[in-house]
């Protein structure tokens, strides 16, 4: 939605679902010019990304709302900000599930 102001706002809740893998689900926001483009994405306990997540053509900026998010290296409990340049890449994970709000500043 916008508003007079020209802000763009969506809710989590209305937001369209797609089970990108099983127990893996991605809501899109919003998408901007150039491609950029933010989501949610919910991880249930115990999922793993299936193949590696290369960050093409730009990078990916993560921001773990809630649970604990594993790159395949590391966990990143609630709070945690994660800058993956373009190029980069994980196999997303978490054993507890998770909530990520991601941004693609360049699609």
């Amino acid at each position: 939605m916008t508003t007079d102001l020209g802000y763009e706002w969506s809710s989590v809740k209305d937001a369209p679902v797609r089970e990108v893998f099983p127990g893996i689900r991605l809501r899109p926001l919003w998408r901007g010019d150039g491609g950029a483009a933010a989501y949610v994405l919910e991880m249930d306990a115990n999922t793993r990304w299936e193949g590696v997540d290369v960050h093409d053509p730009g990078p990916e900026e993560v921001f773990v709302v809630s649970g604990v998010f594993n790159d395949g290296e590391r966990d990143y409990p609630a709070g945690s900000f994660i800058h993956a340049p373009a190029g980069s890449s994980h196999v997303p994970q978490t054993t507890t599930g998770c909530t990520l709000f991601l941004f693609y500043p360049e699609g």
